[in-house]
């Protein structure tokens, strides 16, 4: 398995609809390091890190993201790390 990384933005009804902490859950079940934060802008904005696969699935899950959001759109920026390289321990929310 590869490790990546991606920086990604989430658009639409995306605060104060518990998209941060659902995304944390999301991760922690998944294995996926990395951070999430809200922008002042109204968007939700990440780095997620991980085997590729993983990460993959919490890219995904970010496209609906939970049951109260409304999310018009995803950026999604990859890139590949050296096998067990990265910056973070666990997953957390910034703020």
């Amino acid at each position: 398995m590869s490790t990546v990384r991606v920086s990604i933005t989430i658009k639409g009804r995306v605060q104060g609809v518990y998209f941060r902490s659902e995304t944390r859950e999301q991760a922690l079940a998944l294995g996926v390091r990395g951070w999430v934060k809200n922008r002042r802008d109204g968007a939700v904005e990440g780095v997620f890190e991980g085997e590729r696969e993983s990460v993959e699935k919490l890219v995904e899950w970010c496209r609906q993201g939970p049951p109260a959001a409304e999310v018009t759109e995803v950026q999604a920026e990859w890139e590949e790390l050296p096998d067990n390289s990265g910056d973070f321990s666990g997953f957390r929310i910034k703020f």
